[in-house]
């Protein structure tokens, strides 16, 4: 399709998908985009706004998102520059749809629910369910009832109550924390549940980045990356491994532009070769605008599924060999250096190009790259993180830097780039299944009480527990756990079996759909909208991918007089099941229900790196955390030194006639939510139930281009899982290696896929093969025919995909 055609299109009204729409199923297969961002991202960008929001209330909401006198935006979690150099447009169309989603003038009403039962809802897409609007009363599903009914707080709270006082442990409950929870609700929650005696605290983190928490916790002493957004702009070198930013991240590309324009090379590690990889026309500049963008990549390595950790242990072989070595640095700072020597020296470079499926020369290139930079950044994402040997690739890209000092200095260091808006800032506040001990010890001496010390249960291990009758409440503080979760048929029939589901939301999704004997939905004010308590109008804070920490306003009118902020809906349901709290306890809920400050003076005292909390948010741009490697170059770890690892190189293979398939993002949605049915970047629109083939492994699997086809992904138990009815499309993923969209895809993933020592679902290696469409079953089949299994429907812990040593 000509470009100004496809633009002319952008630039219409685009209306969404009211309740009649029906949802496009055809792929429109196009050229790929040379370069990201530009005019189009600004047609779509304020064309989404318009038709969800109108011109005046776009215009006043955007002008405010992610300014210091504004409103965090409820996307990705980049950071923001610092007030003074932040641009008057200082958001990216992914941003601007987030904002338009959630500021949107339509309505999920108690009419709407009147006019359509669960069982209807059920059967929409989720698109649809995203599309109806923001929810404006709390609606309950009583047991045995067909649709939903408004309910107010009281008696919601009320529900809550009886069926929390009802079970026989507190370990029956589980409390689910999506990464657009605001710190103050975060802390709230968190004191909540273990008020109420359960660690029970699933979150988001667990299925994205918790294997970057672990490998960083045991390697430099926290789990956290060591850069600041200057430290980007001033780098001499940028390695960027399993990140699509131009999509998830995308205001991450005017930092690589200033990188760039400062002298600084990129080098991008990545299966598909992702646009925003390569170019970006930047929107705020002229020559953006006219296409006359910033090349970005020097190098591109287009590596297989689960090579990343060769990859990287090759190029810390290649520094040593070179003596390539800051050897003061880690003479002095770091443990573990002369076995890593020796095991590297070993290394077998046949396995190497084996698993990453690149000429040595590519990786040669790279490792001069290195040597001769002084500074350089490593960034990653969940194209490491759900790989199933994740924490050792992400140790061995520590290796890396820190065979040349590169952590505790200006320009350098390792940037693992969170996808939701607060989910760093989630796990600061103590949401975390594994309470530490010092957290507890401050609990105790705030609050009175002794917080439970038996480790909770992660989203894995809550779906566990679910599926043996262990849990009978499931609280949900934002996202879509039946959309973001592996095993989808099993989740769904596991959610569906909870005496009670609640759910914190701001619009329909997945999750409320499945209800079990009865379901709360809570409707909460988002951050674009004023929260005004008894004591007045309040703000929130939220932690960046950086550390950075500040305050967020909303300005917007709510949706609806009956919604409140999440920090006064965790308090008042908390007060509701505990009233002041366990014996000899003294909470004030009531208290902070009404008054955020209040939040925030017990954040200060509770929680490591945040005394004076609320005077220190109060400053323009906020504060930033405190960072032993980055600030003094100080290792929390065991020995006290940073750990360089010695770890095997694991090798994915998928047999003859298969492909490893790995699920990720179209540009037209985040996370769970989708916006669209356009991949613009990637060629790709009108439907979602695509995979991406390489056209050589098409011909060699003897497929037809553009042909339906059922997806199976195999398991060593036997078990089998399928995903029905797939366009198979040409693109130039590399060999082997396969990629298709989620949650769509989730159904091929079981719940026991999980990358060792974080178990983080494995996403980014399932081994599939393609099979005739309908001959895995009708594709309307009942859902429990989706799993075909050897013996026990394949959620043993032993399921494993091929992999060799």
């Amino acid at each position: 399709m000509p470009e100004n055609t496809r633009l002319t299109r952008m630039l219409e009204p685009w209306r969404g998908a009211p309740e009649s729409d029906v949802v496009p199923t055809d792929v429109d297969v196009h050229h790929r985009r040379k370069g990201a961002a530009g005019l189009e991202a600004v047609a779509v960008s304020m064309n989404r706004g318009i038709a969800q929001m109108g011109p005046a209330r776009t215009l006043n909401t955007l002008r405010r998102l992610n300014q210091a006198d504004g409103f965090d935006c409820m996307g990705c979690a980049w950071p923001d520059p610092d007030p003074e150099h932040r641009s008057f447009a200082e958001f990216c169309e992914n941003g601007a749809k987030a904002v338009a989603e959630e500021a949107t003038k339509r309505r999920a009403d108690p009419g709407f629910f009147a006019r359509h039962a669960v069982s209807e809802l059920a059967t929409w897409s989720d698109f649809q369910l995203g599309q109806q609007g923001r929810i404006t009363e709390p609606m309950l599903l009583r047991e045995g009832g067909t649709h939903y009914e408004p309910v107010t707080w009281g008696e919601a709270f009320g529900i809550v109550a009886e069926e929390m006082q009802a079970l026989a442990s507190p370990d029956e409950a589980v409390l689910y924390t999506s990464g657009r929870a605001s710190n103050e609700a975060a802390f709230v929650f968190q004191l909540f549940a273990r008020a109420f005696g359960t660690n029970n605290l699933p979150d988001c983190s667990n299925m994205c980045h918790e294997s970057t928490s672990v490998a960083l916790a045991e390697t430099i002493g926290i789990g956290k990356g060591s850069v600041s957004l200057e430290d980007v702009h001033e780098a001499e070198l940028v390695i960027i491994a399993g990140q699509n930013p131009g999509t998830n991240h995308p205001r991450m590309l005017s930092a690589l532009e200033k990188c760039v324009k400062g002298g600084g090379k990129i080098v991008a590690v990545n299966p598909l070769p992702e646009t925003g990889l390569m170019k970006f026309d930047n929107p705020q500049t002229l020559k953006g605008l006219t296409g006359v963008g910033t090349d970005l990549a020097d190098e591109f390595l287009p590596i297989r599924l689960g090579g990343d950790l060769a990859l990287f242990q090759a190029l810390g072989a290649l520094l040593v060999e070179r003596g390539a070595v800051d050897q003061d640095f880690v003479d002095r700072y770091t443990t573990g250096f002369e076995t890593y020597k020796r095991h590297v020296q070993d290394l077998d470079w046949d396995l190497v190009l084996r698993a990453t499926g690149l000429e040595r020369s590519q990786i040669e290139r790279v490792a001069d790259l290195l040597a001769g930079s002084s500074k350089t950044v490593f960034c990653w994402a969940m194209g490491v993180t759900q790989q199933k040997h994740a924490v050792s690739t992400i140790k061995e890209i520590t290796n890396v830097a820190l065979l040349q000092g590169n952590i505790g200095k200006p320009g350098a260091g390792l940037c693992p780039v969170r996808g939701h808006s607060n989910v760093q800032g989630d796990r600061t506040m103590g949401i975390w299944e594994k309470l530490p001990a010092h957290f507890a010890e401050q609990l105790r001496l705030e609050f009175g009480f002794t917080p439970p010390k038996e480790r909770g249960h992660d989203v894995v291990n809550s779906i566990r527990a679910l599926q043996e009758n262990r849990v009978k409440v499931l609280i949900g503080l934002g996202g879509n756990l039946a959309a973001a979760t592996p095993d989808s048929e099993l989740v769904h029939e596991v959610i569906r079996s909870v005496s009670l589901g609640v759910q914190v939301s701001t619009k329909l999704n997945r999750t409320h759909v499945l209800p079990g004997r009865r379901m709360l939905i809570l409707p909460c004010l988002g951050r674009t909208e004023k929260d005004i308590t008894a004591e007045g109008w309040q703000g929130l804070t939220v932690e960046d991918s950086m550390s950075q920490v500040h305050l967020s306003v909303g300005r917007n009118q709510p949706a609806g007089p009956m919604l409140r902020g999440e920090p006064w809906i965790v308090c008042r349901m908390a007060e509701a099941v505990l009233g002041d709290g366990p014996e000899g306890s003294s909470i004030d809920w009531a208290v902070m229900a009404e008054d955020y400050t209040r939040i925030r003076h017990h954040i200060g005292h509770v929680v490591p790196g945040c005394d004076a909390y609320d005077e220190k948010v109060q400053r323009p741009g906020g504060f930033t955390l405190p960072h032993p490697p980055r600030d003094s170059r100080v290792f929390e770890t065991a020995s006290g030194k940073a750990e360089i690892s010695s770890v095997p190189i694991e090798l994915l293979e998928a047999p003859e006639g298969h492909l490893v398939l790995q699920t990720l993002r179209s540009h037209d949605q985040f996370n769970t939510t989708i916006y669209g049915h356009d991949d613009r970047y990637r060629g790709l629109a009108g439907g979602r139930n695509v995979v991406m083939v390489h056209p050589d492994d098409i011909t060699a699997l003897g497929l037809r281009e553009n042909e339906l086809y059922d997806v199976v992904s195999e398991w060593v138990d036997g078990s089998e899982r399928v995903a029905h009815g797939f366009r198979v499309v040409s693109y130039p993923t590399a060999r082997g290696c396969a990629a298709a969209y989620y949650p769509e895809c989730n159904v091929l993933v079981p719940l026991d896929h999980v990358a060792d020592a974080s178990n983080c679902p494995v996403s980014k290696g399932v081994v599939v093969r393609f099979e005739p469409l309908g001959s895995c079953g009708r594709i309307d089949c009942d859902p429990e025919s989706r799993v075909r299994s050897g013996s026990d429907q394949g959620n043993r812990s032993d399921v494993e995909p091929h992999h060799l040593s």
